[in-house]
């Protein structure tokens, strides 16, 4: 009498099994499940983790802060970058400008000197000049106040075109070697600006945080990443149709997507359908073979629908006639 019960208790489970297996195909619904395509936050440096300012589970808004490395070695970079270029730019001030006012005035004075002892070898030039037409002097006087004559004269035209220069900055291409140096100085504090910034990382788009990969004072190498956030539309279901179906689907039309325990279903659209079958038997398609054969469709969601579904859970799926 148990062997039989027991008997019986397996026939009437299979075809409990079958007709609810009957059921879900007359129902047209396939199975499938919710998978989340996560963000993962890292930095390209290494460091230590100094801060992290979110714990799994929060919802999280764009620009919110998420983590920081230390950033000694980037902050002194920065600071090194910036007092060079300080020290450009007061270089190609100086190139654009002249010699300082007591530079200035040193040169004027030098000139007067010249134009006075130009004046007095002009006088001395004529005064030679008439002796020596006069038989009173020599040839030798004469040349030798005509010389310092043309001397001074000489002197005075060099002295005026110095400080002519004087009041000149540096020449152009000078001035523009110094301008090149303040743009690649200017350049490199960008990159030291950047570098600082990307020990700290905020959160780049409105999500939830997921996962956290490392803990507050542990060592993170470059790239690695930190959090991993799940935005809500990256939330989709991904379901499998079979071959026989899925030539009936198309990108766009509306799915119900049904979750234990919740009554009314999910409101969804079909976004992807796979070129190629999940299982392929190797075989010949056979009418038996190609009954085997299953297709990848996924459907995506409003991201307030999205927020209440939870990857890895599974799901049913009924596509909306056209």
């Amino acid at each position: 009498m148990k062997r039989l019960t027991w008997r019986n208790l397996g026939v009437i489970l299979a075809g409990l099994a079958a007709l609810a297996g009957c059921h879900r195909q007359s129902s047209g619904r396939v199975q499938g499940y919710v998978e989340g395509e996560y963000v993962y936050v890292a930095s390209p440096f290494a460091g230590q983790l100094e801060t992290l300012s979110v714990k799994r589970g929060d919802l999280v808004k764009s620009g919110d802060p998420l983590f920081a490395l230390e950033c000694g070695l980037e902050t002194a970079a920065r600071d090194e970058a910036n007092r060079k270029l300080t020290q450009g730019r007061a270089n190609l001030e100086d190139a654009k400008k002249g010699k300082r006012p007591p530079e200035l005035e040193s040169a004027e004075e030098t000139l007067k000197q010249a134009r006075a002892a130009s004046i007095m070898s002009e006088k001395e030039y004529k005064r030679q000049d008439d002796l020596y037409h006069r038989g009173v002097s020599s040839a030798e006087d004469f040349d030798r106040a005509r010389s310092t004559r043309d001397q001074d004269a000489h002197r005075v035209q060099q002295l005026e075109a110095d400080l002519a220069t004087a009041h000149l900055g540096s020449r152009d291409d000078q001035v523009a070697a110094a301008e090149a140096n303040v743009r690649a100085l200017e350049a490199a504090l960008a990159q030291a600006d950047w570098n600082l910034a990307q020990k700290r990382q905020s959160v780049p788009q409105n999500g939830l945080v997921y996962d956290l990969l490392y803990q507050q004072g542990e060592w993170v190498a470059a790239g690695k990443p930190v959090v991993a956030l799940l935005p809500p539309g990256n939330v989709k279901v991904r379901a499998f149709v079979p071959e026989a179906k899925v030539g009936s689907i198309h990108p766009g039309q509306s799915v119900s997507v049904f979750v234990d325990g919740v009554g009314e279903p999910f409101a969804g659209k079909v976004t992807y359908i796979s070129p190629q079958a999940e299982y392929t038997p190797p075989v010949i398609y056979s009418q038996e073979s190609r009954e085997k054969l299953v297709f990848m469709v996924e459907s995506r969601f409003d991201s307030a629908i999205a927020a209440k579904l939870h990857p890895g859970q599974p799901v049913d799926v009924e596509f909306q006639s056209p």
